[in-house]
């Protein structure tokens, strides 16, 4: 078996792959008990949406052979308007964020269903950085209350939560990775 690969998205095809594997996690997608056991994404994003994103910073992928099995998005502050549901998690970030400061958004990030437990989560993470540590000060998500899985992996990959807010009956934490 050859090793998982971590590299930065750069095909259409890597790409449709990373919403394949959103659309298959997605809390509007999984049973309420998947959601609490396996963890769940809120936001579904559009091929163009990607596609943009990519373009300005290339997301963060995990690959065995051709397959996409997990992904890191970078969404740089840029974007902060682009998804409805992000508006407030921006808007609040810019009151916690020294103005001297650096950060890019983690977009979003899931492991395919059969790869989990073997550290991929932990991979796209440090790949994540080593790759963007010198652009960036912080690493900067949210995660809603709820989602306890996602919430106990970031706390054990060094984010801490820096604040939360209720939006639309869910309670978000928004936690930050130091880099410097």
């Amino acid at each position: 078996m050859k090793p998982i690969i971590y590299k930065r998205a750069s095909s259409l095809d890597e790409l449709e792959q990373i919403r394949t594997l959103q659309l298959q996690n997605s809390s509007q997608n999984i049973t309420s008990e998947e959601k609490l056991q396996e963890g769940f994404v809120t936001v579904q994003h559009t091929i163009a949406l990607l596609e943009q994103m990519n373009s300005a910073c290339a997301h963060i992928i995990a690959k065995d052979n051709d397959i996409v099995v997990g992904f890191a998005l970078v969404m740089l502050s840029s974007f902060r308007n682009e998804i409805e549901v992000l508006i407030p998690m921006f808007e609040r970030i810019d009151g916690l964020v020294p103005k001297d400061k650096t950060f890019v958004v983690m977009g979003q990030i899931c492991v395919d269903k059969n790869y989990r437990k073997q550290g991929i989560f932990r991979g796209l993470y440090h790949f994540y950085r080593k790759e963007l540590q010198h652009e960036f000060d912080y690493l900067i998500s949210e995660v809603a209350t709820i989602n306890l899985r996602s919430m106990q992996a970031h706390e054990a990959i060094g984010f801490k939560t820096i604040d939360n807010y209720e939006e639309e009956d869910t309670v978000w934490n928004i936690i930050a990775w130091d880099w410097t």
